[in-house]
């Protein structure tokens, strides 16, 4: 390899844990969310991919990641979610044609501002807190924000595509919030069409909703993790119990291999002291990297096939395993931090599990010094 450190991503597998998803959506439609940078898998290559896949729908969380969908080609529909008042991108991703969610009243001025500059209808979601209790317009503000949005249409400052939530559970089977939450965003469409706001599309679950609260599709499912291969919690099960092949491998090399003596101690604040003699070696990558500098003496990496332990502090740039007084590595051998386990890695769940996380933080705080690398689609999707 030739990268110091690289981020390997199978866009066959990508393609193929989106046959599992939409298999599972039947008849609701599939939103794909490629939201900072496609959970670290790359944007532009990961949304092309999808719309390959027939997918209708991305999701992103900024008006920005939308307009650089379209920068790069993409002209299908794409909703924005997160935005905060004066953000200068709204006007433009109404000019361009890309939903905008609104989850209050100064995100509908602002829309409504926007669409009479450029002369133009906005496409919004309207957004109600079904209990997650974070974004969304509050249960006791929803029914004066329709009003406000019933006026906005007939002034056709708005057309209303959807109204949509988010669950705060859906990942926990037989969740009480998840019944509850779907209850509140049924009366919320109601209330809706109550005062002649009807809208295209209600969404309301996720990766976990999926498979567990099928109750909860709707008209659309937005799948983020499971469409990267990942699991969406322990309670759904594991990523190879649903059907899914992670797509994102992390792999470095061997840059420094070195005998040490019994009490000899490794990086930073000596954490780390060998008990024996051993032979350690160095990997150049880092928490500058994304890689979690709690690895240190707690994760394992692969070479040639076998788990070595990270041992000592993780540092900015590298960190040092232990790979033992057997067969001794080789200055470049490859190095394999997470993956789908082809070289006998751990997963990013694995990791996730170990550190008290998520998947999600594992692929998506991978940076911007790591190199992308692309295992293209072959017919059909395959890689």
């Amino acid at each position: 390899m030739s990268s110091r450190v690289s981020a390997v991503v199978d866009l066959g597998a990508i393609h193929r844990n989106l046959d599992v998803v939409t298999g599972l959506a039947g008849a609701a439609a599939v939103m794909a969310v490629v939201k900072a940078d496609a959970y670290g898998h790359g944007t532009g290559p990961v949304a092309r991919t999808a719309r390959r896949h027939g997918v209708d729908w991305l999701g992103v969380a900024l008006p920005t990641e939308a307009l650089a969908l379209r920068a790069l080609g993409d002209e299908g529909r794409i909703l924005a979610w997160l935005w905060a008042p004066g953000d200068p991108a709204i006007a433009a991703c109404v000019r361009a044609g890309i939903d905008l969610s609104v989850s209050g009243s100064w995100a509908l001025a602002e829309v409504c501002e926007a669409a009479a500059a450029v002369r133009s209808t906005a496409r919004v979601h309207l957004k109600i807190d079904s209990g997650l209790t974070r974004n969304g317009v509050a249960a006791a503000e929803w029914l004066p924000f329709l009003d406000d949005v019933a006026e906005a249409a007939a002034a056709g400052l708005v057309d209303v595509e959807g109204i949509w939530s988010h669950l705060a559970d859906s990942d926990v089977r037989g969740s009480a919030t998840v019944a509850a939450q779907a209850d509140r965003f049924r009366e919320a469409v109601d209330q809706a069409a109550a005062l002649g706001i009807h809208p295209r599309l209600r969404h309301l679950s996720n990766s976990g909703g999926l498979w567990l609260h099928p109750d909860c599709r709707f008209d659309m499912v937005r799948c983020g993790i499971a469409m990267y291969g990942l699991s969406p919690g322990p309670d759904v099960g594991t990523a190879a119990d649903l059907g899914l092949t992670p797509a994102m491998t992390l792999r470095s090399q061997l840059v420094n291999i070195k005998a040490i003596d019994a009490g000899t101690s490794v990086s930073y604040g000596s954490t780390w002291t060998a008990a024996v003699p051993t032979v350690v070696g160095l990997v150049p990558a880092g928490y500058a990297d994304g890689v979690p500098r709690a690895a240190g003496n707690r994760m394992e990496v692969a070479i040639g096939g076998v788990r070595r332990r990270i041992v000592g502090r993780l540092a900015m740039d590298q960190f040092v395993i232990d790979v033992g007084t057997g067969v001794r590595p080789s200055i470049g051998d490859e190095v394999y931090l997470f993956g789908p386990g082809r070289h006998g890695e751990p997963t990013a769940d694995e990791w996730a599990a170990a550190l008290d996380t998520i998947g999600y933080e594992i692929v998506t705080r991978i940076g911007p010094r790591v190199a992308r690398e692309y295992i293209p689609l072959g017919p059909g999707g395959a890689a």
